[in-house]
């Protein structure tokens, strides 16, 4: 069996070429361009190709599915990847590595979803990311205003029309203003980087929306109080198969939501979560499970039932409302079901 292990980078790559039976081996180096591993790839035809997760092993996979040949993508996180008190790292160690954790059936892989999925996820972080270049822009405005000794309204009312209207009066353009008003200019530029944000945001959530229209999955998950089509469509673009996970274990470890173990003879602990996992959807969890627990007597009785009445617990029950949802949408993903709210007794409000 021939394994052809790539350690990828920016500009340029190394494969090793691997003899399973033998354990000899061979180094070439190449350009990380798709015309030079599609050549690799015919040239050695290799039974397996094994490399790591990046941000361009998602077309390196695409092409190994075009050629008929096995892929597997490590996981470069996973404790049993880690270099630990070595005296020595290259690129041919990290490629010789991964072929030899391929031989055994040891190496950590991660699950790579179709194209159409992996630009799904994408173009969702994207929002995200324009929705904290706006909060970014936001702090701005008001420390502008805060350094002047000026106020703008409490909260969303400032970002209101009104709010808007009350700022702009402050603002000039900056062609026009002496050196001692350029705070004036400052202010007139951030307002219009505002505007072009918020007008792709708009652009953005049209697409998102129409994308979650014609989704089933994501009208399912919307039936349960308190999501909205933010966290459906992200936890649909981010399990994607539900059947990859075999219980519900699995799902809150993946999503990182799970403790931490520690254990030593007589000694066992769980820690804070393990925070492994696609931080967006955690955050997103957290952050949708306080409306789950104003909206979604479930989720309020989840709450209440691990919170017990002590303000010191409250975060740790967020967190575990946050898990159990993502539990039970991956459960109605898996059965094809829709929201059914479940007895509210305590022992059952799981």
């Amino acid at each position: 069996m021939k394994i052809l292990a790539l350690d990828l980078g920016k500009f340029n790559s190394v494969a090793c070429l691997y003899n399973k039976a033998s354990a000899e081996h061979e180094f070439q180096k190449i350009r990380t361009t798709p015309r030079e591993v599609r050549a690799l790839f015919v040239a050695t035809k290799p039974d397996l190709v094994v490399f790591e997760t990046c941000s361009f092993a998602g077309w390196i996979h695409d092409m190994t599915g075009d050629l008929g040949i096995p892929a597997q993508v490590a996981n470069p996180n996973h404790e049993g990847w880690r270099w630990n008190h070595v005296k020595r790292k290259t690129d041919r160690d990290d490629a010789l590595k991964l072929a030899r954790l391929a031989a055994m059936n040891q190496l950590p892989t991660v699950y790579v979803p179709r194209r159409c999925v992996r630009e799904w996820r994408s173009f969702i972080a994207y929002r995200h990311k324009l929705v904290a270049r706006q909060t970014a822009i936001r702090n701005n405005i008001r420390s502008i205003f805060s350094r002047q000794g000026l106020t703008l309204p409490v909260g969303h009312r400032a970002w209101t029309a009104e709010g808007f209207r009350q700022t702009a009066t402050e603002a000039r353009a900056l062609e026009a203003l002496a050196h001692d008003e350029l705070w004036r200019g400052m202010l007139d530029l951030e307002l219009r980087a505002l505007d072009a944000v918020g007008q792709l945001l708009v652009a953005a959530d049209v697409r998102l929306n129409a994308i979650a229209r014609a989704d089933e999955r994501v009208t399912r998950l919307r039936t349960i109080p308190g999501v909205g089509p933010r966290l459906a469509e992200i936890i649909v673009a981010t399990i994607d198969d539900p059947k990859r996970f075999r219980n519900a274990r699995q799902v809150a470890c993946y999503a990182g939501l799970t403790p931490k173990q520690y254990e030593s003879g007589m000694m066992r602990r769980s820690g804070r979560i393990s925070r492994h996992g696609p931080a967006l959807l955690r955050g997103l969890l957290v952050e949708v499970a306080w409306l789950v627990k104003r909206y979604n007597p479930w989720g309020e009785a989840v709450f209440q039932s691990i919170a017990k009445g002590q303000r010191s617990r409250r975060k740790q029950a967020i967190v575990a409302l946050a898990r159990r949802l993502l539990i039970r949408a991956w459960a109605m993903l898996r059965d094809g079901t829709s929201w059914r709210d479940p007895c509210l007794s305590p022992t059952s409000a799981t």
